[in-house]
């Protein structure tokens, strides 16, 4: 809470709260607490730093991305629509269809599909649509996994819900445990934040984990907001998408999406983090809603971004030639790490998950002596009573650098850790 002090006439000094209280409840965001904890090491290793905490992918974007945006750069003087234009939401609804085999015709885009400047703030934003004062007379909860997006807490928080971490441990295939929840837990949940592939241990839900959750959003009555960002960085097969298990499941006529909202984005996918474009998809009565939400407190994306965020979901060539350099950046981690630290090979997504005894120990020693840069998996998660936090023993390693790179800082790994 900030405090500020007011002088009056007679000399006395009174001090007054400002602000939103509940953002002190918050703990610092996680690239913050890093740079706090590694800022009074100076890596002694004469060789250049390797950042493998941020996950933003280095390779060298389409050329789609240029060559479109000079085409359409009489659109930068134009104030854009929050809904975007048809040729988005129709290029982002045929790329679902396609990607996850919906029916012909199944997906209306334009009731449908809504374009976000990238999903962190949309994935955000969300809580305040999806949250009520209250459920079930209590205070709502938002439900997410454990290790977590850090937005998703956030988000709850900021909304007036009580953040519920959900542990996804080995044990529970790095998911959460849905058959762990409590009816009264569900009474009152507002929102579950899911994550496939996870974020950062990259597990995929099963067809039969999202009926599960689907099913669930529909008998309690909340909003299932799955987080697909990373469903294009796949290693040996396509991640199944809620949409598509949504398709396959008996529904009210004209409403296979009840409840359920999909999140993607195009800084993973086409190695375009600054683009900030992506969308949100699925129950048109959620995105109606969203879209008059988002007229009040978010930008449009302009037109010149639409237009190559369009013609990348029109193309699948540079995805292609992305995942492969992933494949193989996963193949060189393998080969440095053999087998060491609990090393798996993730369903998707492009980090490593890796149990080290001490995340934070870890990560000052490889700073310190390998001048490798990694985040501590305490981090990216949160104790519950009478339960280790699940991160703690981890380091998450971001693979996006380039393979022989990747190669390098796992031998440092090896030959620091032991």
């Amino acid at each position: 809470m900030v405090l500020a002090d007011f002088s009056v006439n007679s000399g006395a000094v009174f001090t007054e709260a400002i602000g939103n209280d509940r953002l002190d409840l918050l703990t610092d965001y996680p690239f913050t607490r890093l740079a706090n904890l590694l800022a009074p090491i100076t890596p002694r290793a004469n060789v250049a730093p390797i950042l493998l905490t941020v996950g933003e992918p280095q390779h060298t974007p389409p050329t789609i991305i240029e060559e479109t945006l000079r085409a359409s750069a009489s659109g930068w003087n134009k104030y854009p629509p929050v809904g975007g234009t048809p040729e988005f939401r129709a290029a982002a609804g045929d790329w679902l269809t396609r990607r996850y085999g919906l029916p012909a015709g199944l997906l209306h885009a334009d009731s449908s599909v809504l374009p976000l400047s990238g999903t962190r703030e949309a994935l955000f934003m969300l809580a305040l649509l999806a949250v009520p004062t209250q459920k079930a007379g209590r205070q709502p909860a938002v439900l997410m996994p454990n290790p977590f997006y850090a937005p998703y807490e956030g988000a709850a928080v900021m909304a007036g819900a009580e953040p519920v971490f959900l542990s996804a441990t080995r044990e529970t295939g790095f998911l959460p445990d849905l058959d762990a929840l409590t009816p009264e837990l569900l009474e009152r949940t507002a929102l579950f934040y899911l994550c496939t592939p996870a974020n950062p241990q990259g597990a995929a839900a099963t067809p039969a984990y999202l009926a599960k959750a689907i099913g669930l959003a529909r008998q309690y009555g909340f909003v299932l907001a799955v987080d697909e960002c990373y469903a294009e960085i796949w290693l040996d097969a396509p991640p199944v998408g809620a949409l598509q298990v949504a398709a396959s499941l008996p529904h009210e006529d004209g409403k296979p999406w009840a409840n359920l909202l999909v999140f993607h984005s195009l800084s993973k996918r086409s190695s375009a983090a600054g683009l900030r474009s992506g969308f949100v998809a699925g129950d048109p009565a959620l995105i109606g809603r969203f879209s008059r939400l988002r007229s009040y407190g978010c930008a449009g994306m302009p037109l010149p971004i639409l237009a190559a965020s369009t013609a990348l979901w029109r193309d699948e060539a540079h995805v292609e030639e992305n995942r492969a350099a992933y494949r193989a950046k996963f193949a060189a981690a393998e080969a440095e790490l053999g087998g060491r630290y609990g090393y798996y090979r993730p369903a998707g997504g492009f980090f490593l998950w890796l149990e080290v005894g001490n995340g934070e120990e870890a990560a000052k020693r490889l700073w310190a002596e390998g001048a490798v840069r990694v985040l501590p998996g305490a981090y990216l998660s949160r104790s519950n009573p009478g339960e280790p936090n699940p991160g703690d023993a981890f380091i998450r390693v971001a693979l996006v650098q380039d393979t022989d790179t990747v190669a390098q800082a796992c031998a440092s790994i090896v030959r620091i850790l032991g």
